[in-house]
Order: C-alpha cells, then sequence, then structure tokens
C-alpha cells in the first residue's frame, strides 16, 4: 500500500492576534510548514511552534513567504531573482536557528502563497528559491507543487516531494483553482477524504470540470488557517488509516 506525509501550513499567529489551531492539529499531522516572520509568525510564535512541533514528533519544515503581513503573503509582489534568494535563505536561516536551539533541525521547505504562485509563472524565482535552498543545504527536502519549483529543485540535486492539497480543488491543468474563484476551497470533509484517497491510490484527481488528472502525491496539505482544520486533519488521518495507507513524513 501507499504512504503519505501530512503536512499542515502553522505558526501563523502574530503577537496577540491568533491564527489557526496550531497545537490541535499537531496530533494529526507528520509535518508542519512553519511561517518564518514575513508573511506571518514572529519570533516568539516560532520558538513556541518549532518547540510543540518536536514534542510531538513532527518534522520541522520552513516556510518562507513574501514580506506582506498585512496581506498575509498572498499578495504578489515584483521582486527580482537576487531578492527571492535573500529573503528564502534569510527564512531558512532563521527557523532553522529556533530548531537548533531545540536540540533539532530542519526536515524541509515549502513556499507560501504568492511566492508560492510566482514561482509558478516564473522560472527564475523558482530557481532563485531553489539555489538559496541549495546553497544553505543541498540535503534539505523541498516541498513542491509547481512544475517549475520541482524542475529547478530535482535539476539541482535537492530531493523532492510532490505535494497535493485535501481543502483545495483543481483545474483540468493539475493546478489548484485561484482563491478568487468560487469552490477553491474544499469545506466538506467527507469531499477531501474522497479526494484524498483517489489522489494517494489512484494518482489522479477530478478537476472542478469533471476531468480525471494524473498527479503525484507525497505529501499531503491542510491549511491550518482554514476553519475546521483540526477536524480535517483528524478525519483524513483516520480514512487513510482504515485503508491501511501508512501515514508517515517524508
Amino acid at each position: 500500500m501507499p504512504s503519505i506525509d501530512i503536512n499542515c501550513d502553522m505558526g501563523e499567529s502574530f503577537g496577540s492576534w491568533n491564527m489557526g489551531q496550531d497545537l490541535e492539529i499537531l496530533g494529526h499531522v507528520t509535518s508542519a510548514n512553519i511561517a518564518c516572520g514575513f508573511h506571518a509568525g514572529d519570533p516568539d510564535v516560532m520558538f513556541r511552534t518549532v518547540q510543540a512541533a518536536i514534542a510531538s514528533n513532527v518534522a520541522v519544515g520552513a516556510h518562507p513567504g513574501l514580506p506582506d503581513l498585512q496581506g498575509f503573503g498572498r499578495r504578489a509582489m515584483a521582486m527580482t531573482p537576487a531578492e527571492v534568494y535573500n529573503l528564502t535563505i534569510y527564512q531558512v536561516g532563521a527557523l532553522q536557528a529556533f530548531a537548533q536551539t531545540q536540540g533539532s533541525s530542519l526536515h524541509h521547505v515549502k513556499t507560501h502563497g504568492a511566492l508560492y504562485n510566482m514561482t509558478m509563472r516564473d522560472p527564475a524565482l523558482a530557481r532563485a528559491c531553489a539555489q538559496a535552498v541549495y546553497d544553505y543545504d543541498p540535503g534539505l527536502l523541498v516541498y513542491v507543487a509547481n512544475a517549475n519549483m520541482a524542475e529547478a529543485a530535482q535539476t539541482l540535486g535537492l530531493p523532492v516531494a510532490f505535494e497535493v492539497y485535501a481543502d483545495r480543488s483543481y483545474q483540468d491543468d493539475g493546478t489548484l483553482t485561484p482563491r478568487s474563484m468560487p469552490h477553491a476551497m474544499i469545506e466538506d470533509v467527507e469531499q477531501a477524504i474522497t479526494q484524498v484517497k483517489r489522489m494517494v491510490i489512484d494518482g489522479v484527481v477530478r478537476s472542478l470540470s469533471g476531468k480525471d488528472v494524473k498527479i503525484a502525491a507525497d505529501t499531503l496539505c491542510i491549511h491550518g488557517d482554514q476553519p475546521g482544520a483540526a477536524v480535517f486533519a483528524k478525519r483524513i488521518r483516520a480514512a487513510l488509516a482504515a485503508d491501511g495507507i501508512d501515514v508517515t513524513a517524508c
């Protein structure tokens, strides 16, 4: 039977503002993508989230994004490859420092929000992100969900894990439905479970138009800022286990 990693974006609180259900979710996932202070998070939140992930035996990953706290890193910015390279190193290095002080280390890197979308549209930005990870640590795993990032990482010899989504719908070309469009988010957990099982077992996903699209599934993302994320994670993991699918970090 196949296996799958379940990852979740977390550590996205800031100061007295709380986002997500991190502590509840950690009991049901196997890896955590932790915000590094640019799109969300702050030093105190980073420390607490890394500490909680390690205590829960969850792999720690850096989740670098654009410097846009107000827009939660979901607004595109005009940035050069050099700027993207530097902001990636800055954030990965910051989170690694917190992991190191807790006797651990980074497991993976996953780009966030608009930065992810920018690498999907611009191969030069994808190469900048991948080069930053490689120059920092060529053994770091990169979670990829678009062709440009996959090619950039693999060209450098970085290990990659292909990411799929439980709570997002897909287009005919295998890309995610933009959040600005109707039905971009999947809020019905049974629908999410059905989608996940087909991706993991059959290697296909049903697009919004009804087309079956081939897809590689190494790691499954659940967004921590979605309402009911902890319930999603718990129910999906239980459904996978019931089908004999091993849930483990990549």
